[in-house]
């Protein structure tokens, strides 16, 4: 049996869009792929996020919100940052261990400013399905993507 590839999702808070990317990952690629997901802090798992992946038929509901250090002693094989500030901040990593940003869009700011324009709740939500369906695109080109 192959060795699965481990890729680790990191953003700043792992509330939303690691929270996501991980969640697609064990969904689609669970056969090839350990995903993991972490933050450069963490500000608990986002519940827009959870709604918009279990519309999709994705159950993150039971996922915790983690800190990078907590995958200090994993061998991680990718580190995919999701964020800018992830991208900037990221911590180091050994030296086997590739890192490369994909970004995508913040829907808790994205559905901040639409909600100060006037957007209604479900205008709001459509910001997270909109990242959510980003990600998942990117989901499924991996692992190939990830070279």
């Amino acid at each position: 049996m192959e060795k699965k590839l481990k890729v680790l999702f990191l953003c700043t808070g792992n509330s939303c869009r690691s929270q996501m990317a991980e969640g697609w990952t064990r969904h689609l690629k669970g056969d090839l792929i350990e995903a993991y997901s972490a933050g450069i802090e963490t500000h608990g798992l986002n519940q827009n996020a959870v709604k918009v992946m279990t519309e999709a038929g994705v159950d993150i509901s039971q996922h915790k919100s983690k800190h990078i250090d907590e995958f200090k002693d994993v061998d991680i094989d990718v580190v995919v940052t999701v964020c800018g500030h992830a991208q900037e901040t990221c911590p180091f990593f050994p030296t086997n261990c590739k890192v490369i940003h994909v970004g995508f869009g913040d829907p808790p700011k994205m559905a901040k400013e639409l909600a100060e324009q006037g957007g209604d709740a479900e205008a709001q939500l459509d910001c997270y399905r909109k990242v959510r369906d980003e990600i998942k695109n990117f989901v499924t080109t991996m692992p190939e993507s990830l070279n």
